[in-house]
C-alpha cells in the first residue's frame, strides 16, 4: 500500500502539468474571456450613464475601453462559439459608433445583419439589434457625407438604405406587438425622410445628432 501511495504521489506533478498544458489552458482562456467580457459590459454601462449626463464626447474614453475589451475577448473566445463571437462583434460595433470609427461600425453591422438573417438559429432580438445599429450608422453616415459636400449620388443610397431598415424594424415590432419599439422606429424613419429632404444650408445650422 505504501508503494502504491508513493507511486500516486509521484504522479501528481505530472498530472498537474498535463492538465495545465492541456484542458487547463482552455479553462484559462475561458476565464480570461469572461473577465474581458465583464469589463466590456461595465465600461459600456458607465459610458451610457455618462453619455446621458454629459453627452457623447465625455463618454468617448469609456467607449474606447469597451471596444478594446470586446476585441480582447474576441481574441480569446473559440471561433466555433458562433453566438458568443457575433454578440461580441455587435457590442464592439456599437462602441465604435462613439469612437470615431463610424465606417468600421457600419461595415460590421451590415455583415452581422447578413449573417444573422441567414441563420435560422439566430435570436430575433439579436437580428433586430444588428439591423437597428446598421440603420443608425447609415443615418449618421448620410449626415456626415452631406456636411462634407458629397454629391447626392453618393449619400442618397445610404439614406435610402437607412429608411428601408427603419421601415423593416417598425413592421417587425408591430408583428411582435412591441408598440414602444414600433413607435421609436417610425420616429427614426421620419427623421431619415427629413434628412433626405432637408436643404444643406438648414442642415449646416443644426448640431450633430447624438448617436
Amino acid at each position: 500500500m505504501r508503494k502504491f501511495l508513493l507511486f500516486v504521489w509521484l504522479l501528481l506533478p505530472a498530472a498537474a502539468l498535463a492538465y495545465h498544458y492541456g484542458p487547463g489552458q482552455e479553462q484559462l482562456r475561458c476565464d480570461a474571456a469572461s473577465e474581458a467580457i465583464a469589463r466590456a459590459q461595465a465600461f459600456a454601462f458607465q459610458a451610457r450613464e455618462l453619455q446621458n449626463e454629459q453627452g457623447d464626447e465625455a463618454a468617448k474614453p469609456l467607449w474606447s475601453q469597451a471596444e478594446a475589451a470586446c476585441g480582447e475577448a474576441l481574441a480569446l473566445v473559440p471561433p466555433d462559439r458562433t453566438a458568443d463571437v457575433r454578440s461580441l462583434r455587435l457590442e464592439r460595433a456599437k462602441a465604435q459608433m462613439y469612437t470615431g470609427q463610424l465606417p468600421d461600425a457600419r461595415r460590421e453591422f451590415e455583415a452581422l445583419v447578413e449573417e444573422l438573417s441567414a441563420d435560422p438559429k439566430a435570436a430575433k432580438t439579436e437580428v433586430r439589434d444588428a439591423r437597428e445599429g446598421l440603420a443608425q450608422s447609415q443615418y449618421y453616415m448620410t449626415w456626415l457625407m452631406r456636411l462634407e459636400g458629397s454629391p447626392r449620388t453618393d449619400w442618397e443610397p445610404e439614406i435610402e438604405a437607412a429608411r428601408q431598415n427603419y421601415k423593416l424594424l417598425a413592421e417587425d415590432a408591430v408583428a411582435m406587438n412591441d408598440s414602444g419599439s414600433a413607435e421609436r422606429s417610425r420616429e427614426d424613419l421620419e427623421s431619415a425622410v427629413k434628412l433626405e429632404r432637408m436643404e444643406l444650408k438648414d442642415l449646416q445650422g443644426l448640431p450633430l445628432p447624438s448617436q
